[in-house]
């Protein structure tokens, strides 16, 4: 009989190598239907109405004007919250025969406010009205008033960014037959549903949801949303279908931001460099919502006296969402610039720092390990410098900086059914969702792997709620969760199908094994029959069978484990005359346990580190500290990186047997998290000065010149 175990390297054929994704040629000629792409027959195009004050009372809606012109088929306005908090609120919507139409109707919606004054600046932590959080352990004051220690003190920012999907949120919706059809763009498939349809008025049994592809999500498309609501009711209200989209101001402004970190922090350390305490100060802001301060310190929580006081400002902006490892970014950029900033103070070289203290992490080991092999791959030793002492004699310096970070998720509740047909056909089924990182390609090849078969021999079906239930793709879970249900469920079908022949054979099922189109006896591999011929022994009844995978259990199983280590570095240039910030090269070394696909893995550590470059040098939402606007809600001002910003990137994946015995282990949100705080490292040790807030713009590089001394 097949086991679940995942199979030794020797014995692979698919798992772990180089794999295109099998959807590839779908997106690169545009066959690929994405929410924007769907277009029902008779289909109406929705637009929002939305406040353009950050706080307000709305005093009337009247649509009149809206309904009287041609063309517009159905009106949705606000009846319950009429309290406006940010800038993009939603009020009303109106659905049209043509994109124009809805829009001009939009802007005859006549709304009355009662303009409040609003709350819009997150930078002073005076501003914090929410009791503070406070975590503390070992003597904090003791530790910094030790005469044998030296202490660093400093100030570090990192703003609200926006999720800036290539994809806006917004869903196709159609009322057929008293039942709701949606197409939307969501990393959350098999749950998009829950509580809709009370909203909509149609039971959750008669909703339909089908999402094929999707443009990227980041932690901001797990719910339905206002617009998703708005969406089934207007579609209702037409008989007709419904295309609402959000453009893209609406999308940058209420769509989901990543929270902001602002931070004082302390550091002890004694003369040899060992880290004795940590106090922090943190203050931000992630809209009119609750605020959590990020993890300081980071990484190293085995730091023996630390105290961190955490202040959330409430502010009339669009509400914070997940963001591609929630706080880990923030946290990350506060403690590794501190630390580096202390070993500048010790005139310590920051890899010999860092390996010093790396006791002080809960993965020494690995982070000694990928620290080496990081220095290795971007030639530390030829390259390194102390802060300010090197990096050339014109105008244009270069350094080097380091970060550590830690994430990975388990792997969520998923399950997943498999069908081997007789005509040796192979369908894989599973509700989960692929926001364009290879969902499909991985369930290929756990599939085919388990079956012996060539990846283009399995059919993979995803997308859809009718399908066996799945996570949403949120925590670095969704690899976790559906290599494992197909891996059980594919073992399951496969053990069936050996029982059969295992019958003609006159041999036992755990004396049969399935291998390149074959089954065949393990003892007499030449004793073997072909996987079509094997399957026609099921007459005219498929197999099919279903696998689940449930973290704990499968955790115990050896199959997925969770938390994982990264090391990045960066070299980089910066020109003091000018400020500008130039990416030579950067490296990240990183672990993940078992790896479903080599390629698809370097290619999610390759886009990470695009993503943390964006948000280091470019990516910030600027907001009026009168109005509460968002000045830059559009993509000429919002800025994001282009090829020829992200220089050369290297990505070491670690794949020894130690690594990989852990089972599999999200890789989605680790590799985004380092580059803040590694590019920030390299800037400081570049041009001697500590740029204290992202993104490294060049009026930010020159301010902290000038306050330096760097400059004249």
């Amino acid at each position: 009989m097949a086991k679940v175990d995942w199979p030794s390297k020797d014995k692979r054929t698919h798992l772990g190598k180089r794999i295109s994704r099998i959807d590839g040629p779908l997106k690169t000629t545009g066959t690929a239907k994405y929410s924007y792409d769907i277009n029902r027959p008779k289909m109406l195009w929705a637009k929002l109405v939305t406040s353009p004050y950050a706080k307000a009372e709305v005093s009337s809606i009247d649509t009149s004007a809206a309904e009287a012109l041609p063309g517009v088929k159905a009106v949705w306005k606000e009846e319950q919250n009429k309290n406006m908090q940010y800038v993009g609120q939603i009020i009303a919507a109106v659905a049209a025969e043509t994109e124009e139409i809805a829009t001009e109707a939009a802007h005859l919606v006549k709304v009355q406010y009662n303009i409040q004054d609003a709350a819009v600046s997150d930078t002073d932590a005076s501003l914090s009205k929410d009791k503070p959080t406070l975590k503390e352990g070992g003597k904090v004051d003791e530790a910094f008033a030790d005469s044998n220690s030296i202490t660093h003190s400093g100030t570090y920012g990192i703003p609200v960014i926006s999720h800036c999907c290539l994809e806006p949120h917004g869903q196709v919706t159609e009322v057929k037959d008293d039942e709701l059809y949606v197409w939307p763009s969501t990393q959350n498939v098999s749950r998009y549903t829950d509580r809709l349809g009370d909203s909509v008025g149609i039971p959750q049994n008669k909703i339909h949801v089908d999402c094929q592809h999707m443009g990227g999500g980041f932690g901001s498309k797990f719910e339905y949303d206002k617009w998703g609501v708005i969406g089934g009711l207007l579609a209702k209200q037409s008989g007709r279908p419904i295309k609402l989209m959000l453009d893209r101001d609406l999308e940058l402004m209420i769509a989901g931001n990543r929270p902001s970190a602002y931070a004082k922090i302390k550091v002890a350390a004694t003369k040899d460099g060992t880290l004795t305490a940590l106090d922090a100060e943190v203050w931000g802001t992630g809209g009119n919502g609750g605020y959590n301060p990020p993890p300081v310190p980071y990484v190293f929580t085995k730091i023996p006296n630390t105290k961190l006081v955490g202040k959330g400002i409430r502010t009339n902006r669009g509400g914070q969402r997940a963001w591609r490892a929630p706080n880990h970014p923030q946290g990350c950029f506060l403690t590794m610039s501190a630390l580096e900033d202390t070993a500048a103070a010790l005139k310590m070289d920051a890899l010999e720092f860092f390996l010093k203290n790396v006791h002080l992490t809960d993965r020494p080991d690995v982070y000694t390990e990928e620290l080496n092999i990081a220095a290795e791959l971007i030639g530390y030793k030829q390259k390194a410098h102390l802060r300010g002492q090197g990096g050339g004699d014109g105008p244009v310096k270069r350094g080097l900086g380091m970060s550590i970070h830690t994430c990975g998720g388990m792997g969520h509740p998923s399950e997943c059914e498999v069908t081997i047909n007789p005509d040796g056909s192979v369908l894989t089924r599973i509700g989960s969702q692929d926001l364009g990182v290879g969902t499909r390609t991985s369930l290929d090849i756990v599939v085919a792997e388990t079956l012996g078969l060539p990846l283009k021999a399995v059919t993979v079906e995803l997308g859809k709620n009718s399908y066996p239930q799945s996570g949403a793709s949120g925590g670095s879970t969704t690899i976790g969760g559906i290599s494992v249900s197909s891996r059980k469920a594919a073992t399951a079908a496969l053990n069936d199908l050996l029982e059969k022949v295992a019958a003609r054979a006159n041999t036992t099922a755990d004396n049969l094994e399935a291998r390149d189109g074959w089954i065949r006896q393990i003892d007499k591999p030449d004793n073997k029959m072909a996987w079509k011929e094997a399957c026609a022994l099921l007459g005219p009844t498929p197999i099919v069978q279903r696998g689940k995978s449930v973290p704990g259990e499968s955790q115990k199983e050896k199959l997925i484990d969770a938390g994982v280590g990264g090391v990045q570095m960066a070299d980089v240039s910066v020109d003091i005359e000018t400020g500008i910030v130039t990416i030579n090269e950067m490296v990240a070394v990183q672990d993940c346990g078992l790896i479903v696909n080599l390629k698809t893995a370097e290619s999610q550590v390759f886009g990470a580190l695009i993503m943390g470059i964006t948000y280091s040098l470019f990516e910030e939402a600027v907001y009026d500290h009168k109005t509460g606007r968002m000045l830059n809600a559009d993509m000429e001002f919002y800025r994001l990186a282009g090829i020829h910003d992200v220089g050369n990137l290297k990505v070491h994946m670690m794949t020894t047997d130690r690594h990989e015995s852990r089972g599999v282990i999200g890789l989605g949100e680790p590799p985004v998290i380092s580059p803040g705080a590694a590019i920030a490292n390299a800037v400081a040790n570049a041009c001697g000065v500590r740029v204290p807030q992202l993104p490294l713009t060049p009026d930010r590089v020159i301010a902290a010149l000038y306050e330096g001394g760097k400059v004249a």
